[in-house]
């Protein structure tokens, strides 16, 4: 094991700052068998944003150009938390150069740079080079305990699944055009947050087989230019010139799984729901709820209830679930651990890895590029699905 480990995050966004907190708190969660984790470096072409970053989370520096971190020789490990268009140059320069690499989803913007990325991350990997992709949300306690009720048969034979992802960063027409809403269909809300919901419904129902019914609409088709740097989903001054947008603010479809079959929906103009990704898994000996608004606690129901009790019971997740016990300093039952809580405990399995230690002491593995792969080829069937009028598309 290394004497230390220097970390660096590549944009300083909103997730970036994600991620930049997760490294900082990574050491603090579970036992202290981490070797020192050094916060050397934000990178981000805005400097005032990489500056202020890189102060707040105690890195010791900022760059603005990935190939400072790349060259650097005091880095290791590096977070790409940057627009998908961008992610195969910088990563496979990261890989070429050594460090590790924690990816954010999704793996690209296209499929053929997906692919691409996984052949390095196979190379560097064959050189002891460790190269993950982010999906926070199989960190998630509730999530965890859902799959365990369909896992021990608890649920009984899985029905059916409903999931839907709404947020509403994008139902101002005034929000600025920025690279979320511009590029091919599938792109959009479907690239964005129907990422998280397609690993989340495969996780819960196995492999997916097939889509269909797929359909975009984009409701807002004209956004105004910002004046000035767009961060994240903020607003701010925006001139009178508009820029059309090109892929989807809301999609849907319906999958088969290997377990069962289910309707996924997405949207990013869904207004009143910030955040709101909900989960429901139905079975022949009762169902389960999840929902990110309250993910403190598991909606549970069992047919072997008492007739005139039967009906969803409030389960508040505790050392007694799964990925909670003997992490954060309180982990009592009904506190409740947060998205931004899942980035810490993305970070520190990503470490373990780094630092060698044992899978079976750590925390479950960061998934693959491959992985990063399938999840881009799952939304690339619903984009075929939706060019075709709703047609039946295989997954590969």
């Amino acid at each position: 094991m290394n004497a230390s480990i220097g970390v660096a995050v590549i944009g300083a966004g909103m997730a970036g700052k994600a991620h930049a907190a997760a490294y900082r708190a990574a050491s603090t969660v579970y036992s202290p068998t981490l070797p020192e984790i050094r916060l050397v470096a934000i990178g981000d072409v805005y400097a005032p944003l990489g500056e202020e970053t890189a102060r707040r989370f105690g890195f010791e520096r900022h760059v603005s150009d990935w190939r400072e971190i790349a060259a650097a020789d005091d880095i290791d490990v590096v977070s790409v938390v940057v627009a998908n268009s961008l992610h195969r140059e910088i990563v496979e320069g990261l890989l070429a150069a050594g460090k590790h690499v924690l990816c954010e989803k999704p793996l690209s913007d296209t499929i053929e740079d997906a692919r691409a990325m996984a052949t390095a991350a196979e190379t560097a990997v064959a050189n002891g080079i460790v190269a993950r992709i982010g999906f926070s949300y199989l960190r998630s306690p509730g999530i965890a305990l859902i799959r365990q009720l369909i896992d021990d048969g608890r649920l009984g034979e899985v029905l059916h699944f409903s999931g839907r992802y709404w947020t509403d960063y994008g139902c101002q027409p005034d929000a600025p055009i920025s690279w979320r809403y511009q590029g091919p269909a599938g792109s959009g809300a479907l690239g964005d947050v129907g990422s998280h919901l397609s690993y989340i419904a495969e996780y819960l129902c196995g492999p997916v087989r097939e889509v269909s019914g797929g359909r975009f609409h984009t409701s807002i088709t004209e956004r105004p230019k910002p004046l000035g740097q767009v961060v994240g989903h903020t607003r701010g001054n925006v001139s009178d010139e508009t820029a059309p947008v090109t892929n989807d603010d809301y999609a849907t479809f319906n999958a088969s799984f290997e377990r069962c079959v289910g309707t996924l929906e997405v949207s990013r103009v869904a207004a009143g729901h910030p955040n709101d990704l909900y989960l429901e898994v139905f079975g022949s000996k009762g169902a389960a709820r999840w929902s990110q608004t309250n993910p403190a606690v598991v909606e549970v129901m069992l047919h072997d209830e008492q007739a005139d009790l039967a009906g969803y019971r409030t389960v508040p997740l505790g050392p007694a679930h799964p990925h909670y016990a003997g992490g954060w300093a309180m982990d009592a039952p009904g506190i409740g651990i947060g998205q931004n809580d899942l980035f810490v405990h993305q970070a520190r399995a990503f470490l373990e890895e780094v630092a060698g230690i044992p899978a079976a002491e750590s925390l479950p593995r960061c998934r693959s590029f491959a992985d990063g792969v399938h999840n881009m080829e799952f939304l690339a069937a619903v984009a075929e699905s939706a060019a075709l009028g709703g047609a039946t598309v295989a997954v590969r």
